[in-house]
C-alpha cells in the first residue's frame, strides 16, 4: 500500500526544474515533502518549488544556507517567504538566525540553522581555521546558540541528533538530518551517516534522502522502503 510520511524529505538534487518535476511525478503520492537546494537555483528551482507547493500540494524545504550581513539576510528571507514555503536553511551564526527570523516574521516559514555540514570532518574544520574540539561537541554548541537566537530548528548529522535533542533549548524545535542512507547504500560525499530509522530514533523529526532514491531503478519502491522503515519498531523514539 502506498502511503507518504512527511518525515521523509526527498532531495531533488537533479540538474533543473524539468528533471525535478519529472522525478516528483514518478514518485507521486509516495512522497509529500521535497528539498530544493542551491544547485538548482539557476535551473528553475524557485519556479519548481512554487509549482510543487501550489499545484501539487507538496511541502517544500528550500535549502539555500544563507550567510551574509544581517540586513541582506533579512531582505532575502522576506522575499523568499512570499513563496509560502515550509523550511529555509541559513547558517547557524546567531546574527544570521536573528535576521532570518525578522525576515520571516508573520509567515509560516520555518528557519532551520546549519550547524556543521555533514560532508565535513575534523580535518576539514582544521583546514578552515575552525575552533578546535570534537565535531559533535561543536555541532551541539552551535545548535544551542542557534536555538537561543530563535531558530525553529537545526540541520545536523543524525549522529548528533540525540545530543541536540537533549538540549533544554531543543524543546519544541525541529531537527532535520541529511547524511541519511538506507542500509547498504553508497555513502557518496557524506562522512557522518546513519540509517533513516536510526536518525528518527535518535530524535530527528525529518530525514533528507537524495541519491538512494533518485538513482534507484524503481524510485517509488526506494521511497516506499524508507517510509516503511520510518514506521518500523527500529524508528521508535522516546522523544516522540
Amino acid at each position: 500500500m502506498t502511503r507518504s510520511d512527511d518525515r521523509l524529505i526527498v532531495a531533488l538534487d537533479v540538474p533543473n526544474a524539468l528533471a525535478g518535476l519529472e522525478l516528483a511525478e514518478r514518485l507521486g503520492d509516495t512522497v509529500s515533502f521535497y528539498k530544493i537546494g542551491l544547485g538548482m537555483l539557476t535551473g528553475g528551482g524557485l519556479a519548481l518549488a512554487n509549482e510543487l507547493k501550489q499545484e501539487h500540494g507538496k511541502r517544500i524545504f528550500l535549502d539555500m544556507k544563507l550567510f551574509d550581513i544581517g540586513a541582506t539576510v533579512e531582505n532575502a528571507v522576506r522575499g523568499l517567504a512570499q513563496f509560502d514555503l515550509d523550511f529555509l536553511t541559513v547558517h547557524g551564526d546567531p546574527h544570521v538566525v536573528r535576521a532570518a527570523k525578522e525576515g520571516a516574521a508573520g509567515k509560516d516559514l520555518k528557519i532551520l540553522a546549519v550547524t556543521i555540514l555533514t560532508s565535513l570532518d575534523r580535518a576539514d574544520l582544521d583546514a578552515g581555521l575552525m575552533k578546535a574540539g570534537d565535531v559533535a561537541d561543536l555541532v551541539v554548541e552551535r545548535a544551542a546558540m542557534a536555538f537561543e537566537a530563535g531558530a525553529d530548528g537545526v540541520i545536523a548529522s543524525p549522529q548528533e541528533a540525540a545530543m541536540i535533542r537533549a538540549l533544554p533549548q531543543a524543546a519544541g524545535r525541529l531537527i532535520v538530518t541529511p547524511g541519511v542512507r538506507p542500509a547498504g547504500a553508497d555513502l557518496g560525499d557524506q562522512k557522518r551517516v546513519t540509517t533513516p530509522a536510526q536518525a528518527v530514533a535518535a530524535g530527528a523529526d525529518h530525514v533528507v534522502v537524495g541519491r538512494p532514491i533518485w538513482q534507484a531503478a524503481d524510485v517509488r519502491a526506494a521511497a516506499q522502503a524508507i517510509v516503511d522503515e520510518l514506521a518500523s519498531p527500529q524508528a521508535l523514539s522516546p522523544n516522540v
